[in-house]
């Protein structure tokens, strides 16, 4: 039994066979999800869209909001939505699975047609503060209280510290949209790090996106009370090997649960699910069942709690 209401997972793209980032999702495939992860102990999900044409990104965020509008478990579950892009960095590398042709620098204009679409339920735009010009929309996005997080990015420290000071608090799967060639020592996971008394710091823990060791060292350089883990499912997520879809990605998930590209050259998204996160938690990092709760439960919903309470409140 999962105490504190259930695992609250800040990035979920898609769940058991749906994909959030497709058009034509349905009432049904929405309730459905909704009772597949309350049937897996949790208690509320961050839904996330990522980088694709802005039109077809806004169409998504309007659909989910209008699908979860009508649907009291939806309404429950899916506490807010997660942008994930389009203003990140477009180096190959950095710029992950994220198309390329719809990377773009961020714009108070653009990122306020996504917040209208979101219909006032963002809770995390993920953004790269080296294509903020000026650190605006990070500016922007904390006065209504919007938690701006780094992803996807290389900003030199200066930069992530002058975007801290902007109001960026979150870090978006560190150690993860990244390049994997990058400076042994100047690097952006270990700026990200240095910075972890000031940033919320999310990580995947499938031991694939992080193998256990650097996971280990970076949740012991990040301190406990400032760490979570997110799952960034995707369609495959409480399914089996299988072919599923991220956007304009055709996944291939094998016998090993990792959803790659079809030619096996780099992951999209994770077929992980928040129980098995905690079990791994608890029996590849040792850490104890009230350790592990801490990054799964209750920071993630700290880290977006003013906004989760507020909407809670309201419905």
């Amino acid at each position: 039994m999962v105490p504190n209401g259930g695992f609250f997972d800040l990035q979920v793209n898609g769940y058991g066979g749906v994909d959030f980032n497709t058009d034509g999702l349905t009432d049904t495939q929405l309730n459905a999800v909704c009772q597949r992860l309350e049937g897996d102990g949790v208690g509320g999900i961050l839904a996330t869209i990522i980088t694709a044409d802005l039109d077809a990104m806004c169409r998504r965020l309007r659909t989910l909001c209008q699908l979860r509008d009508r649907d009291p478990l939806a309404k429950r579950m899916i506490a807010g939505i997660h942008i994930e892009g389009p203003f990140i960095n477009e180096t190959p590398g950095f710029r992950g699975a994220h198309p390329a042709d719809f990377v773009r620098p961020a714009t108070e204009s653009l990122m306020k047609r996504l917040l209208e679409a979101a219909g006032g339920l963002c809770r995390i735009v993920t953004l790269a503060p080296e294509r903020d010009p000026g650190l605006e929309v990070t500016r922007m996005l904390a006065r209504p209280g919007v938690v701006a997080s780094a992803g996807h990015c290389d900003p030199s420290l200066d930069k992530l510290k002058a975007a801290v000071d902007a109001g960026l608090s979150m870090f978006t799967h560190v150690g993860n949209g990244c390049a994997m060639t990058i400076h042994r020592h100047d690097n952006i996971i270990q700026r990200a790090l240095s910075l972890s008394d000031r940033l919320w710091l999310t990580f995947v823990a499938d031991g694939v996106h992080l193998p256990w060791p650097a996971l280990r060292n970076y949740l012991r350089a990040a301190m406990p009370e400032r760490s979570i883990v997110v799952t960034d499912a995707m369609s495959a997520a409480g399914l089996g090997p299988g072919r599923y879809t991220l956007g304009h990605w055709d996944v291939l998930v094998g016998q090993d649960m990792v959803a790659r590209a079809p030619d096996g050259s780099h992951l999209i998204g994770s077929a992980g699910t928040m129980p098995r996160s905690h079990q791994n938690l608890v029996n590849h990092l040792g850490l104890s069942q009230a350790e592990a709760d801490r990054l799964t439960i209750d920071n993630p919903r700290a880290a977006v709690g003013h906004v989760v309470a507020a909407e809670t409140a309201r419905n």
